[in-house]
């Protein structure tokens, strides 16, 4: 009897071992899957960021600046307070773009995370120069939407703006 029950449970301990192998094979292939794609992700951010302000905002290029920011952009502010104008906002870059003195940015650090099958997150801190010469930095928050194959500066939060000790 005894040896009886060791020929059944053999093969269903095999079984269960086969079964336990094959879903953690698929459990490292989503997590591989899923890492790919926040690299991705993070990737094409950092690329919309340097385009936003090593491009539009540094090199003042309203066109380029215009093809980022979303028709209904909503930017909070601690200095300034709520503008939700995307018209205003070009403004404001085309009054910096048009001052003696040159003001630019550096981003610092950030981190980027995925909002579901809206868009992004990026958390971030700058530093903002004047004719090469840091001036202070600032904390933000940028909500980016995918829309299709575009990103669109949805939502901007700007906060904590320090100036550089001298």
């Amino acid at each position: 009897m005894e040896n009886n029950k060791k020929e059944i449970l053999t093969p269903m301990v095999n079984i269960i071992v086969l079964f336990i192998l094959f879903l953690s094979r698929q459990a490292v292939a989503q997590t591989n899957s899923e890492v790919i794609k926040m690299d991705v992700l993070k990737t094409e951010i950092i690329k919309m960021d340097s385009l936003l302000f090593d491009v539009a905002f540094n090199q003042c290029d309203a066109a380029q600046f215009k093809k980022i920011i979303a028709d209904d952009v909503e930017f909070y502010d601690d200095r300034f307070g709520l503008n939700i104008s995307k018209e205003n906002e070009i403004k404001s870059l085309n009054a910096k773009c048009s001052r003696p003195e040159k003001l630019t940015r550096k981003l610092n650090s950030c981190t980027i995370d995925k909002l579901g099958d809206f868009g992004a997150v990026q958390i971030g801190e700058h530093t903002f120069y004047i004719d090469g010469k840091p001036e202070g930095t600032g904390k933000f928050i940028h909500i980016w939407e995918r829309k299709n194959n575009d990103w669109k500066l949805k939502r901007i939060v700007s906060y904590e703006h320090r100036p550089i000790k001298k």
